[in-house]
């Protein structure tokens, strides 16, 4: 997993805003609407609430989206059928964007008797959800990229059996698999810490909010616990390369308290990436919240793009870092040339890979370097976070491998009051 931090992460399914809202016009957008945002780079679908029920099968709420009593759902079961959001998906899917599939969230009836059950369990979502195959399919041919355990009750154990399985079965895929958790900020998270501890994770999106150590406290070195859970990822999680994210309410009706407006939020971010190298990047809760309240995810992305644009030119205007044997300028000293003499040894552009201030792509035969932490804008673009420096003489870029979950998004905060 690369070190580089993402931007954008934002769960989408609970209708936040319209929870605390009556204006319907405002009520959370299909899916394909959210992705059409550069700002978005992974989208957790929440919520798979139920583990089993009719059927022995799970059920899902995507609240004025899709859920068991608007829609149809599959006989013998409360599985309720959105194949409409194939599509949705798939497109997603096509932009860049990580779909994953949340599992829990503050009303979710979560936990498993035994781990047989489990591991049974593994298999009933990847054949439903992931690279498996089912007659009852919910999203129908579309495949998502992963799962995220948002786990708020219920019971704490077998969870580890539950992922391994998951892991077992995505090990010989042909694509890249996700695992991430949501673990509320006191640390250790009450209900999730046993999985946490027992398996690799991808990235850990803790909702610093509606609890002490909320972002308001962020100066209180006696509540805010960002240092503990870089301390866990470094000294205790499973995988040591695992990504912190800092969860946020994407408005000040997404949660019951912990909101902070972008320009503050942006600060955060900027401090924590500074301190603790497993930063990841920033998760909101949830797409409605942040697109009503003025755009709040790209209000946060355009405050840490500024910042980083004034240490950008403060601190490399002049000179050239060496880093990992490639050489890495700043935008600021980059004007575009006709030619780059040599470009070997820089890797391919990708789409799902967060890059950090100054760092070097090669795409479409061109050296770009980014002008500030960006994931998901490609190099060229109108919309472009890149500088392009000209085209290549020559270049033997390496293999590109993608990123985790973690690493590719913002995400927004879940119900109103999760």
């Amino acid at each position: 997993m690369s070190t580089n931090a993402s931007l954008s992460l934002s769960y989408w399914g609970q209708n936040s805003y319209g929870a605390t809202h009556t204006d319907t016009a405002n009520f959370q957008k299909n899916l394909s609407y959210y992705c059409q945002d550069e700002t978005i780079d992974a989208i957790p679908l929440a919520f798979l609430n139920v583990f089993f029920s009719t059927g022995n099968l799970p059920s899902l709420d995507l609240s004025n989206i899709c859920n068991v009593v608007d829609d149809a759902v599959f006989s013998g079961t409360n599985l309720p059928d959105c194949s409409f959001m194939a599509a949705d998906i798939q497109a997603c899917q096509a932009a860049g964007k990580i779909v994953t599939l949340s599992l829990g969230g503050a009303t979710g009836g979560a936990g498993f008797s035994s781990a047989d059950e489990a591991t049974s369990f593994g298999d009933t979502i990847w054949n439903l959800f992931l690279g498996g195959s089912n007659d009852t399919r919910p999203f129908g041919d579309a495949v998502l990229d992963g799962i995220d355990l948002d786990i708020e009750g219920g019971s704490t154990q077998y969870f580890d059996s539950f992922v391994n399985r998951i892991r077992s079965l995505a090990s010989s895929a042909s694509k890249q698999y996700y695992v991430t958790g949501a673990p509320q900020c006191p640390y250790p998270d009450a209900y999730m810490s046993t999985v946490l501890n027992a398996v690799a994770f991808d990235a850990v999106y803790v909702q610093f909010y509606n609890n002490y150590c909320g972002l308001p406290n962020f100066n209180d070195s006696n509540s805010w616990d960002f240092s503990s859970w870089d301390d866990w990822a470094k000294n205790t999680a499973v995988n040591k390369d695992v990504k912190i994210y800092i969860g946020a309410p994407a408005s000040s009706t997404a949660a019951n308290s912990g909101y902070v407006d972008a320009s503050t939020l942006a600060n955060i971010a900027l401090e924590t990436r500074s301190q603790y190298s497993s930063f990841g990047g920033v998760m909101l809760w949830d797409a409605s919240q942040a697109y009503v309240n003025g755009r709040f995810d790209e209000a946060v992305k355009n405050a840490i793009r500024e910042s980083d644009s004034i240490i950008s030119s403060s601190a490399f205007a002049t000179s050239a870092s060496k880093v990992s044997g490639t050489t890495r300028v700043a935008s600021a000293k980059f004007t575009t040339a006709a030619t780059v003499d040599s470009c070997a040894d820089i890797p391919a552009w990708v789409a799902n890979v967060a890059y950090n201030s100054a760092q070097n792509v090669i795409h479409n035969g061109h050296l770009f370097t980014a002008k500030t932490l960006t994931a998901g804008s490609t190099p060229g673009s109108a919309s472009s976070d890149w500088t392009d420096n000209g085209v290549c003489a020559s270049y033997n870029a390496p293999i590109p491998t993608q990123t985790s979950a973690a690493q590719s998004a913002l995400s927004p905060a879940r119900s109103p009051t999760r």
